[in-house]
């Protein structure tokens, strides 16, 4: 059986979606999932296409226990949506162009925030991006509650 692929996506992929993807791997790890599901990120952009993650993004990783030094920004096309079976969205402008671009109105596309059962509907991961190391901790913290949160919908999901 052919494992259950989850893409995770911000802007450029090089801050939240390289967390969550980090987070995610470890979090469904821990659930007993690794084997079922296969877990990757990428960016609606390409400008960071081939660039490992945001220094400071992965520093707080690390200062968190996680490695994200294997990472490599990638481009999320139209094509991706063959490979993937939930997409799975930073905030609600990157949410709107996979959208746009997805192949069929029945692509299973939604926010992270969504899987974190107290966080507000149409809740969104901030981008980091122009913020300090704070705001990388902040992300951090959210993208760990939706990961538990999307780790137990897979589970309830995939019979597992």
């Amino acid at each position: 059986m052919k494992p259950f692929h989850v893409c995770l996506v911000c802007m450029g992929n090089i801050c939240r979606s390289p967390i969550a993807e980090v987070v995610l791997r470890d979090t469904l790890a821990r659930h007993g999932l690794d084997g079922l599901v296969t877990v990757d990120s990428a960016g609606t952009g390409d400008w960071h296409v081939g660039d490992p993650m945001d220094e400071r993004a992965a520093s707080v990783l690390a200062e968190h226990g996680y490695d994200g030094t294997r990472h490599r920004a990638s481009h999320f096309h139209a094509k991706r949506f063959r490979d993937c079976d939930l997409v799975v969205a930073m905030d609600r402008d990157n949410l709107r162009n996979l959208l746009r671009i997805a192949p069929t109105a029945s692509a299973d596309v939604r926010l992270m925030l969504s899987f974190d059962p107290v966080a507000a509907e149409g809740a969104e991961v901030p981008d980091p991006y122009y913020g300090d190391r704070e705001d990388f901790v902040e992300v951090l913290t959210m993208i760990e509650a939706a990961a538990e949160g999307l780790a137990k919908y897979l589970k309830d999901n995939l019979g597992a």
